[in-house]
This record gives structure tokens, C-alpha cells and sequence, in this order.
């Protein structure tokens, strides 16, 4: 495997053991730092000293959210020495600072929080921070980097670029492409992105104009309703990006009831239904764009790690970086075996 394929894997899915992830190196705190040391990864398969993680989650109103807390979840189950704290998951933020609240009173080890909104949450995770509980903070980021030790998370833009990279590709040589586009919810900054990342893409292919877009809410219904609309507004077109795997089950309703086939479709977040369909070869699915929830299992390993004072193996640095953007591979009948386990109910 090529070395770059392989900082993919690791980096992009997670789905390497936490062994081979995390490698002791020095500890935080000088009275464990002698203790804390260690000669390379096989060391970090054995139990460290025993850790409690508080873990604030979101509610799993939707199938990426709730891949995210069952891969949080599943990973602190790997170790012994583990303890999960886990908060009822919640979308509303005065109910999620109250929960992060209690974790703080509780005075767990490191904190690891997925906000519901990173802004509003800032205040929080500044509190653990100055009561001495490192934050791990998931995803949705914090609107000051004093609010947290070390972000893990999805690179949004690159999933737009990488989609419209993949299309562009795939239509260089046809002459005046049409492209449609179904986004997520307009005013979330991780749609923004992602739209801007796929206009990037195009600029590469003068030869492809984007021709309709249109705003979906990440559901099934929303998803079916707004292809409809495109469908119905552009009687040909080339290819179409969804910014999202569950929105993409009404999207592919839409396109089989309005028994189109013309173009290709490039899903995003890699939920496992897309990557079926990828396999299967059977509908206008060719692609989706990964966006990991194992990102949620790397989490956990890096609030370890921190708790334990642990460094990335492969790494020179002594500690753990303060931030890790994960790789939006482009996920293909060619590579799906590869990424198939990854895909998310």
C-alpha cells in the first residue's frame, strides 16, 4: 500500500487499533512522567492506569450522529482500565452545558464533547479547562482554542473538493456538463464549506457549469422533496452531489420515481445503505464522500491517551497534536470493500 494511502487509512477511518494509534511517551504531570515512559506501541496494549471519560454526545436524531456515540461508546468498551461517563445525548445546548456541567462536578479525567453548537459551548469546555480536565473537543468546534487540549473532527471542505474532484474527473471530457447540487441546512458554517470546496473543484473543469442547487435538512422527506424540485426544473443533467448519505434515500426515491438515470450521483458521509448501492452497481450511486464517525472512536483514544499521558505513535513529539482533520476518501465500487466496514446504519 502507498505510503500516502496509508496515512489515509489511519488518519481518515480510525480503523486501526488503538495500539498501534497511541504510543506512551511523557506525561503532563512531572510525579508520573519516570512511569508514563515507554519503548514503543506493544506497550500501549496493555491497560494503563484506570481512566474515567465524561463523553457529551449529540442526540441520535440522525444516522451519522448516532454512529458517532455507538463508536465512542464501542471504542472505551475496548479497554479495561476505561471508564465511560456518557450523557443522555442532547441537541439543545443549555441541556448539553448542564450535562458537561455534571461532568465537570464529577471530576472525570478528560472530557470529550461534540457540541451541539461549538460557540455557545465555549464557555464550558474553558471551565474543565481551567479545573484542570483536558478537553477533547469532537467535530463541531469551539469558538476559542483555550476551550479545549486537542480537536478531532471532519474536514468539510475537503468532502466538497474531493466530490467535485471525483465528478470533474469523471466529466473532463464531455462537452458543457451540467452539475446539480443538494446541500445540507444553508446556515450550519459545515455546509458553507462544503459548497465552497465543490465550487473550488469546478473551477479545475471549465468545462462543467453548475446548474441548480438546491438546500435539503439532512432527513429522508427533505431529501425526496427538494430532488423532486431539481428533477422537475432540469430536464438533463450530468451529475449530482448530496452533501448527505440520509438525505440521499429520499434523493434516490425522487430520482426513481422520476425514472431518470442519465447522470451520476455522489453521496456524502458514507452511510452503509450508500455503500450498498455503490456495491451493488444497480442505480445512479456511483460515489459517496466519506465523513467518519469513527472520528468518535479516535476521540476516546486520543482522551486516553491524554489521561494517561500518551503521545501518536509514528510521531516524534512527545504529545498528542492539538488538532487532527480526518481525510474525506472518495469511496467507489473500486475501493469499497476497503471502506465498507466503516459504513454507518
Amino acid at each position: 500500500m502507498p505510503e500516502t494511502s496509508r496515512r489515509r487509512l489511519l488518519f481518515g477511518t480510525a480503523a486501526v487499533s488503538a495500539g498501534a494509534l497511541l504510543t506512551a511517551c511523557t506525561s503532563n504531570d512531572p510525579k508520573t512522567e519516570d512511569t508514563a515512559r515507554s519503548t514503543g506501541p506493544a506497550a500501549d496494549n496493555k491497560p494503563g492506569k484506570p481512566v474515567t471519560i465524561g463523553f457529551a454526545g449529540p442526540q441520535a436524531d440522525h444516522g451519522w450522529l448516532n454512529a458517532i456515540n455507538e463508536n465512542a461508546k464501542s471504542r472505551a468498551a475496548e479497554y479495561s482500565e476505561v471508564t465511560l461517563e456518557a450523557t443522555e445525548g442532547s441537541n439543545d445546548t443549555a441541556a448539553q452545558i448542564g450535562q458537561v456541567k455534571t461532568l465537570i462536578n464529577k471530576k472525570v479525567d478528560v472530557l470529550v464533547v461534540l457540541p451541539a453548537d461549538g460557540k455557545a459551548l465555549t464557555q464550558v469546555g474553558l471551565e474543565a479547562m481551567r479545573a484542570g480536565i483536558p478537553v477533547v473537543n469532537l467535530d463541531r468546534i469551539f469558538a476559542s482554542p483555550q476551550a479545549y487540549r486537542c480537536w478531532v473532527g471532519g474536514d468539510n471542505y475537503g468532502m466538497g473538493l474531493n466530490a467535485g474532484t471525483y465528478i470533474g474527473e469523471q466529466l473532463k471530457d464531455k462537452a458543457d456538463a451540467k452539475v446539480v447540487e443538494l446541500a445540507g441546512i444553508d446556515n450550519l458554517e459545515l455546509t458553507k464549506q462544503r459548497s465552497q470546496g465543490f465550487a473550488d473543484a469546478l473551477k479545475n473543469y471549465p468545462n462543467i457549469k453548475l446548474v441548480a442547487r438546491q438546500a435539503a435538512d439532512f432527513t429522508v422527506e427533505s431529501g425526496q422533496a427538494k430532488m423532486a424540485q431539481l428533477l422537475q426544473a432540469q430536464k438533463k443533467i450530468d451529475a449530482l452531489w448530496n452533501h448527505d448519505d440520509d438525505q440521499g434515500v429520499g434523493a434516490l426515491r425522487a430520482i426513481q420515481q422520476a425514472g431518470r438515470d442519465e447522470f451520476l450521483m455522489v453521496g456524502g458521509a458514507g452511510a452503509k445503505s450508500a455503500m450498498d448501492a455503490i456495491k451493488a452497481d444497480n442505480s445512479v450511486l456511483k460515489a459517496t464522500v466519506l465523513y467518519p464517525p469513527t472520528m468518535a472512536a479516535s476521540a476516546i483514544d486520543l482522551a486516553r491517551a491524554l489521561a494517561q499521558g500518551k503521545g501518536v505513535g509514528g510521531l516524534a513529539e512527545l504529545e498528542i497534536p492539538t488538532s487532527l482533520t480526518l481525510y474525506s476518501a472518495v469511496v467507489t465500487k473500486e475501493n469499497i470493500e476497503q471502506y465498507l466496514p466503516t459504513g454507518f446504519s
